[in-house]
Order: structure tokens, then C-alpha cells, then sequence
């Protein structure tokens, strides 16, 4: 493979390279449609795939926090470029690679849980989308996860094999998307910091301030564990990563999102207690306090006391009185999530096995809100949907889906303890550490969102998890070698 990637060093690669280069300026100066302007990019790409597809699937990580969102054909059609269609290829090349060499899927992963638990949710989605109230929206769902889980579950565990393969994922990654934080930050500098003007800075890179926040508050962990790994190395990379860190503390906190911060927290909290070993307490007792929570709202419409009061509820000029409007129960965003959670609640006794379909949510929660706890958002014109992956998977995939992703996110936290205690390796120790805080801090985003779908969030979310497996596969044949050496 690696003497294949040589084809690049030579003049003939080059003279490709830059001709492609000048073919795409001659498309765009002539037509101004930037999409010629990028056929001949795609046609490069497709050639790096047929000769060494591990170095485009490298090239297609680095594109993923620069992509952006389209719509097309009267905004009946959209995706996001160019990671979405290099996903269809993926998915293609996927489908080859296990057509010619079927043993290329290793047992030690179909014996992973948590690969068990994400084949589980593939399946049963199909009964979902079966029986769905949209049978179209639900099947480009369906389209949609099946190249998605193909590029971002599957295909890493092809790749992460080597100490270097977990750098090059983290390096190629790590540099485009702090050149979208510089941008915005840049931006959003130049209109004051202004809390309620966020999302013209963010502009058109993501989808809004949650996806942002979620996704830097997903590289901070990894970023802290890099920093300890620098450890003996060059002064300059280990004070790069420092200024990183530094720089991405005030980055987040002017996301003006509060998930975010609370998910740094809580992936510390993580990251500490599988160092103890405590970490497989957590989730059940987050579990316990829920169901706990649950019966106490319940129970005599005890949630009915916390109602806005409509005209009180509005979004904040500051975060400041955002935050303080947050404890009062007059902050619109929060109270718009209790709105959605209590309709998503009463929707899913009337559909409690399959749900009503993946992406239907929207065309049906209305009836069942209780207007009590209407907000100024309340005709929700951006289509959002329930801002609760636990309720989301609920009312749209039923409760087999829901208790599949609850237990994923058990099983993620032991297995990565447990991994974490099996190597001896300590690169590979602070790596199984920074997955598994990656996960935590996309799993605490993802309780007051549904994020998993988007190409940035989930696309990491999906990554960690793939090379959480194979640190696991990894730490067990290293404890199997050891122990077959003499005493």
C-alpha cells in the first residue's frame, strides 16, 4: 500500500495533480458554477481511491469540518459537501472490499458488544421504516445511516491498526477544524461577541451554534490527552498543543452553549473515574436519577407547576441572563425542550414498538404538546426536532431503539474502562481514554439534541466508537502475547 501511495512523489503524479488543479479554474472561470469547478477534483479523488483508497479515506476525514450544507431542485434535495457524496463511494468501496474478501470482517469485532449493539440498531431499524407514517422521508433515513455507518463505523476499523494511524486520524481532523474555529471566532469577533449574532458567524460551516459547540467540546478531551502524550517531545509541538487548549477554553464559552460546558464536565468526570475504576457506575446511577425524576413529574402532573409564563420566555440579549433565565424556568430554548419532551412522552404511547418512523416527528408531535408550555418558537419553522436523543429514538424507532442506545452508552463506558486497564501501552491507554471522553461529551450534547445524524457530530461520535473497538481488539492480543512470554 505504502508503495503504491509512492505514484504521488513522482513527476507524472505531480503534473496530474496541478493539471487537475488548472482544469477546475479554466471550469469555474468560464461557467461560474462551482460545481464543473470541482468535477475534476472528484475524478482525482476516485483515482486515489482505486490506488490507495486508505490515503482518500485520510483525505475524505480532513474535508469533514470544512464541509457544508446545500439544498437544491426548490430545496427539495440536500446534502452536505464533499463529505456526503465521497460517503456514497465509500459505500460502494465497502460493499467490494467485503464482496472479494469476506473474512476481511474480523471475528474479535462481531464479539465486540458495542459492534453487536450498533448492528442491533441498524436491523431494527428496518421495522421502523416498515411500518412508518412517511415511508419515503424514512427510507432516505435509512440511505442515509447505511453510508454513514459505512464511512464512519466500519471503514475506521479497516484503518486503525498502527500507533500512526491513530495520529494521522487525530492530525488530519485536528487542523481544519480549528481553521472553521479561527474563521468564526475571527467573525464573530468582528460584531462584538454578540450573543444573540452567533450563528452569523458561524455562517454557513455548520448547521448552528449547538453542532459548533458539540464538536469543539468532542476535540477538547482528545486535545487534553494529547497534551501528556507530548511528554519528552519538542518543546514547540507540546507548547502548540497548550496554546490549542488555551484558545479553545474561551472558544467554547463564546459559543454561548451550555451543553457544552456541561459536557467537558462530565467527560472529566468520566476520564477520571476509569482511572479508579468507577466508571461503570455512572451511567446506571444517571439512569436511577431519571426514572426517579420521571415518577416525581408524573405523579399528580407534578410537571404541570413548571410552566412558563409565555410572556416572560423569550431569548436573552446576554448570556449571563440567559443563564439566570435558565434557573428561573424563563429561558425560551429550555422550556421549548420541555414543550417537545412532554409531546414526544404522549406520542409515543400511541406507537410505543416501532414508533411513527424515522424523520416523521415533526409532521405529527403538535397535537399532543401541552400548550401550556408553549414558547415564541413554539410553530418551530426550522423543523427541529424533539431535543432529546433518548425521546427521539423513542417516538420515531420505539423502545427497542431507545433501550439500544441506552445500553450502548453503558456498554461504551465499560468496555473503555476495561480497555483502558488492560494495556500496559501508555499511548494506548490515553488514546482508549480520549475516545471514550469523546463519546461522554457527545453523549451529554446529545441529551438535549439529536445530533447524531449530522456529518460533523456523528461522524466523530461513529469514529470513536469504531476505534474504541479496535483498541479493545488491540489490548487483548497484547495481553495474550504477554502473557505467552517466559516468567
Amino acid at each position: 500500500m505504502q508503495q503504491q501511495a509512492g505514484i504521488y512523489n513522482n513527476k507524472l503524479g505531480q503534473i496530474g495533480v496541478w493539471a487537475v488543479l488548472f482544469l477546475s479554474i479554466i471550469a469555474y472561470a468560464l461557467t461560474g458554477k462551482w460545481l464543473l469547478a470541482v468535477v475534476p477534483f472528484a475524478f482525482l479523488f476516485v483515482l486515489l481511491m482505486g490506488v490507495n483508497w486508505k490515503i482518500a479515506y485520510w483525505v475524505f476525514l480532513f474535508t469533514i469540518p470544512v464541509s457544508v450544507f446545500i439544498s437544491f431542485a426548490n430545496d427539495t434535495l440536500s446534502t452536505t459537501v464533499p463529505d456526503e457524496p465521497i460517503m456514497w463511494l465509500f459505500l460502494l468501496l465497502t460493499g467490494i472490499l467485503i464482496a472479494r474478501r469476506p473474512d476481511v470482517l474480523e471475528k474479535s469485532w462481531l464479539s465486540n458488544p458495542i459492534v453487536l449493539l450498533i448492528v442491533l440498531q441498524y436491523v431494527w431499524l428496518f421495522i421502523p421504516v416498515l411500518y412508518s407514517h412517511k415511508p419515503l422521508l424514512s427510507l432516505k433515513f435509512l440511505a442515509a445511516k447505511t453510508w454513514f455507518l459505512a464511512s464512519f463505523f466500519l471503514l475506521p476499523m479497516f484503518i486503525f491498526k498502527e500507533k500512526k494511524d491513530f495520529r494521522t486520524a487525530f492530525l488530519v481532523m485536528l487542523v481544519p477544524f480549528l481553521a472553521t474555529v479561527v474563521v468564526i471566532m475571527a467573525r464573530h469577533a468582528a460584531i462584538g461577541f454578540n450573543f444573540r449574532r452567533i450563528q452569523v458567524a458561524i455562517g454557513t460551516i455548520y448547521v448552528n451554534h449547538v453542532d459548533y459547540s458539540t464538536v469543539m467540546s468532542m476535540f477538547f478531551p482528545l486535545l487534553c490527552i494529547a497534551l501528556p502524550l507530548t511528554k519528552g517531545k519538542s518543546l514547540v509541538l507540546r507548547g502548540t498543543i497548550l496554546l490549542i487548549i488555551l484558545f479553545l477554553l474561551p472558544a467554547i464559552y463564546l459559543t454561548y452553549a451550555r451543553a457544552a460546558i456541561i459536557a467537558i464536565a462530565f467527560a472529566a468526570v468520566v476520564g477520571i473515574a476509569i482511572r479508579y475504576k468507577l466508571a461503570n457506575y455512572i451511567m446506571p446511577s444517571f439512569y436511577a436519577v431519571l426514572a426517579l425524576l420521571m415518577v416525581y413529574m408524573v405523579h399528580n402532573n407534578k410537571f404541570m407547576d413548571f410552566r412558563p409564563d409565555y410572556e416572560h420566555t423569550f431569548m436573552r440579549k446576554k448570556f449571563t441572563d440567559h443563564l439566570i433565565a435558565t434557573f428561573k424556568g424563563q429561558d425560551m430554548s429550555s422550556m421549548e425542550r420541555l414543550y417537545r419532551w412532554i409531546a414526544a412522552v404522549r406520542m409515543s404511547k400511541d406507537e410505543p414498538v416501532t414508533g411513527y418512523g424515522p424523520n416523521t416527528f415533526i409532521y405529527y408531535y403538535k397535537p399532543y404538546a401541552v400548550q401550556s408550555f408553549k414558547t415564541y418558537v413554539s410553530r418551530n419553522l426550522e423543523h427541529s426536532t424533539t431535543h432529546n436523543y433518548y425521546l427521539y429514538m423513542l417516538v420515531e424507532q420505539g423502545w427497542p431503539a431507545m433501550i439500544l442506545y441506552a445500553i450502548l452508552v453503558m456498554v461504551v463506558i465499560a468496555e473503555g474502562q476495561r480497555t483502558y486497564h488492560r494495556f500496559k501501552d501508555r499511548f494506548y491507554k490515553y488514546c482508549t481514554l480520549g475516545v471514550v471522553m469523546m463519546f461522554c461529551a457527545g453523549f451529554i450534547n446529545n441529551f438535549f439534541s439529536e445530533l447524531l445524524e449530522n456529518h460533523k457530530v456523528g461522524g466523530m461520535f461513529y469514529i470513536g466508537l469504531a476505534a474504541l473497538v479496535m483498541l479493545s481488539t488491540k489490548s487483548k492480543q497484547l495481553e495474550k502475547e504477554e502473557s505467552l512470554l517466559p516468567a
